[in-house]
C-alpha cells in the first residue's frame, strides 16, 4: 500500500480499496470510453434545437453510440427506459425522453449520457440553453459550470478528500444564492456504472474518501436556484424522475475524471 494512503488510514480516514485504483489497461479502456461519450454529447450539441422532442435526443444518443461500437449504459439499467436522461428546467436529473416533450425557447436542459465501450464506462452531462433564455436561468447554468470547475480545481493535486471539493462547491453555490442538492451525488465509475466513492457536493474538508492516483470518478454538482430539497414526479410511473421540491430551476454539469500524480485529468468533456 502507498505510504501516503497508509498514513491517512492509520489516522482513521476513509481510503480507497485496491480495486478502486485502476491498472494502466483499465485506465486506457476508460479513456477510450470517455472519447466516445464526449463524441455522443458533441452530436447532441450539433443537433439540439427548439421544436425537437426529447425522444429525438434519445434516438440520436442511441444511434451514435451503437454505430460507434458502444452501448448506452442507462438503457434498461434498473428499469430505466431510455439511452440518456433529459432534464428540463425544474427536473434535477433522470428526466425520461418523450415524444410529447418538445423543447421550447428559453428551456434549459441537461443531457446526461453514460457510454460502455469494450466493457468500460464513462459518464458526463452538459447543459444546453434553447434559444434565448432568462437571465435567471442563464446565471444558474453558469454557476453550475463554475461549481464543476471549482471541484476540478480542488483536485489539482492528489490526496485530497471528497469533503474538500464538496465544501468548496457548496460555498460557491451558497455565495451566489443557490443551493446544492444533497440527495444525489457523483460516484466512482469505470469498471461499473456506479462505484465507490460517493462524491458529495457539500461537506466538511478532510471528510469523505481520500482521492489517490489511479481512481476514476465523476464530479456532477446539481445546483438549484431555490431550496436544495427534491421530490419525485407523481406522474412518473417509473419513479426515476427527480424534481426540485419548490419548483425552482436546476442545472448540472458532469465530467469523468482520472486522478493522477499531477491532479485530475478530464476523461470526458
Amino acid at each position: 500500500m502507498d505510504s501516503r494512503i497508509l498514513y491517512w488510514q492509520e489516522r482513521g480516514k476513509l481510503v480507497p480499496t485496491r480495486d478502486l485504483i485502476r491498472t494502466k489497461e483499465q485506465i486506457e479502456g476508460i479513456r477510450f470510453a470517455g472519447v466516445l461519450n464526449t463524441a455522443v454529447l458533441d452530436c447532441v450539441q450539433e443537433h439540439i434545437h427548439e421544436g425537437m422532442s426529447t425522444l429525438e435526443i434519445d434516438r440520436l444518443v442511441y444511434d451514435y453510440t451503437v454505430s460507434h461500437g458502444g452501448t448506452p449504459a442507462p438503457l434498461h439499467y434498473e428499469g430505466f427506459p431510455a439511452s440518456c436522461c433529459t432534464s428540463i428546467d425544474d427536473v434535477v436529473c433522470h428526466g425520461i425522453p418523450s415524444a410529447e416533450e418538445i423543447l421550447e425557447e428559453g428551456d434549459i436542459i441537461n443531457v446526461d449520457c453514460t457510454t460502455i465501450l469494450n466493457g468500460f464506462y464513462a459518464d458526463a452531462s452538459r447543459m444546453f440553453v434553447i434559444g434565448k433564455t432568462s437571465p435567471e436561468k442563464q446565471r444558474l447554468v453558469d454557476i453550475a459550470w463554475e461549481c464543476l470547475k471549482i471541484g476540478e480545481q480542488i483536485c489539482s493535486q492528489p490526496y485530497v478528500f471528497v469533503g474538500d471539493l464538496g465544501n468548496a462547491i457548496a460555498n460557491h453555490a451558497h455565495k451566489n444564492g443557490c443551493t446544492v442538492v444533497r440527495d444525489l451525488c457523483g460516484h466512482g465509475v469505470g469498471i461499473h456504472f456506479h462505484e465507490e466513492p460517493d462524491v458529495e457536493h457539500y461537506g466538511r474538508p478532510g471528510t469523505g474518501m481520500l482521492l489517490v492516483p489511479g481512481m476514476t470518478f465523476t464530479i456532477e454538482p446539481m445546483i438549484n436556484a431555490g431550496d436544495w430539497r427534491v421530490c419525485g414526479d407523481e406522474e412518473d410511473p417509473t419513479e426515476w424522475v427527480v424534481l426540485t421540491e419548490d419548483g425552482s430551476f436546476s442545472a448540472q454539469w458532469e465530467h469523468t475524471f482520472l486522478m493522477t500524480e499531477n491532479g485530475v485529468e478530464i476523461l470526458t468533456h
